[in-house]
């Protein structure tokens, strides 16, 4: 049941920093509310409030344009009064004013600040300045990023893929289908390494391989070969390993931007520290998606999420907060990811488990993986399996205890363990 907060302030102007899912979602989620105060979405790209999942897959694959990436259509924001103000970045808050300075000098004030400032990409941090500027080598978080790309993107080029999570992956099965020459780089002993267990880091390797992508595991990037333009040559890996390339991709990971909030005072433990409704130290100041950490019920400590589905969940709480209601988020994670014709849905956190179980065929493209620790089902990786997998979120949420049998017997549906799940 919604629990009743004291009645906000809704006539309060709300600045959301940032332009992402999360600040989109919460935007129009307040005038859902019938929030009557003036709302702003400052971001400091050119566009508005848009999608990140498909940059590495149909955006990027040219399957989609930019107008299909808004996360809502651009009338949505003119017809409930939502002022957004691209190209407006913020770069300090005043929380005794409350207001805001942005890059250009501009003064906007605020009654609820809300940060949905997201992350940037990891970036190398190799002792060569040239890399900064080599006109070939790319990081994928931006529409600017892959606008950057499309050029360099096209059949018979060399690309090097540095990373192989997610992104990593998800853009070598698109450079693939466009008949480009691909090579991964991964320094850990095997792809996907920090967030699957063997059997589908093994399954996903085979998938890539048989698409005529060649993964190097085990293998850390050293530097670069440059022309006289600047333009990068060639990758350098251990064991004096070169590798041509025409075009260089980097996917190393996502820092939580921070820096604004931390530079105001507030409270950071892993990202911008929240509760449970999206409250920060301040309490006029709310933080959702990418760059908050709240604490979570299911893992039992606090998380920091790079989750869409996170952040449109984060954002309905904190706009429910502003109309006076109290509806705590309180979600099991889950994610998803793109590689070819395969979906890849996950659900929880698996770190810890202690058993793996799989339930269907990896040699026939179909299959979950299932994770239990000291008996108790942790966490699901669903590959083509969209009916069991929404069984497993619930199954995942209640923590039930299971024979491992059990979930490998796929002559037992998995909805009938629904049965025995404890209330949740």
């Amino acid at each position: 049941m919604t629990e009743q907060a004291s009645p906000a302030a809704s006539s309060e102007s709300v600045l959301i920093v940032g332009a992402g899912h999360a600040a989109g979602e919460m935007a129009v989620a307040l005038r859902v509310n019938q929030y009557v105060g003036d709302i702003t979405i400052a971001g400091d790209e050119p566009h508005l409030p848009y999608q990140r999942p498909p940059l590495s897959k149909a955006f990027l694959s040219g399957e989609i344009s930019h107008e299909r990436l808004h996360v809502k259509a651009p009338a949505t924001y003119d017809n409930a009064n939502i002022r957004c103000l691209p190209n407006t970045r913020v770069t300090a808050i005043d929380r005794v004013a409350k207001t805001v300075t942005t890059a250009d000098g501009r003064t906007l004030g605020y009654g609820k600040l809300v940060l949905a400032t997201g992350g940037r990409p990891r970036l190398l941090t190799l002792p060569d300045e040239r890399i900064h500027q080599a006109p070939n080598l790319h990081y994928l978080r931006t529409i600017g990023h892959v606008d950057a790309l499309r050029e360099q993107f096209v059949a018979g080029n060399r690309l090097v893929i540095i990373g192989g999570g997610y992104i990593g992956l998800e853009v070598a099965a698109v450079a693939r289908k466009k008949g480009i020459d691909v090579t991964v780089l991964e320094a850990m002993p095997r792809v996907l390494q920090r967030v699957t267990a063997p059997e589908l880091s093994e399954f996903y390797a085979r998938v890539h391989t048989e698409a005529g992508v060649k993964i190097l595991v085990n293998t850390a990037l050293t530097g670069f070969e440059f022309d006289a333009a600047g333009k990068i040559t060639t990758v350098l890996a251990g064991d004096g390993l070169k590798i041509p390339a025409d075009v260089v991709i980097v996917g190393i990971g996502l820092i939580p931007n921070v820096e604004l909030a931390e530079a105001a005072g507030l409270a950071i433990d892993n990202g911008i520290a929240v509760d449970e409704y999206g409250r920060t130290s301040d309490p006029d100041i709310l933080a959702i998606g990418d760059c908050s950490s709240h604490p979570s019920a299911y893992a039992g400590r606090r998380i920091r999420l790079e989750s869409v589905p996170s952040a449109l969940e984060q954002a309905r709480s904190a706009a429910a907060l502003l109309v006076g209601q109290l509806k705590p988020y309180n979600a099991v994670p889950w994610f998803w990811s793109d590689q070819y014709d395969l979906k890849l849905q996950m659900v929880g956190l698996n770190q810890g488990y202690d058993t793996v179980v799989l339930r269907g065929s990896p040699a026939a493209r179909n299959f979950l993986a299932l994770y239990l620790k000291d008996g108790a089902l942790l966490a699901a990786d669903s590959v083509s399996r969209p009916q069991e997998f929404m069984v497993a979120k619930k199954l995942v949420g209640d923590r039930i205890k299971v024979d491992p049998a059990v979930l490998a017997d796929e002559t037992k549906p998995l909805k009938d363990l629904l049965a025995t799940a404890p209330a949740a």
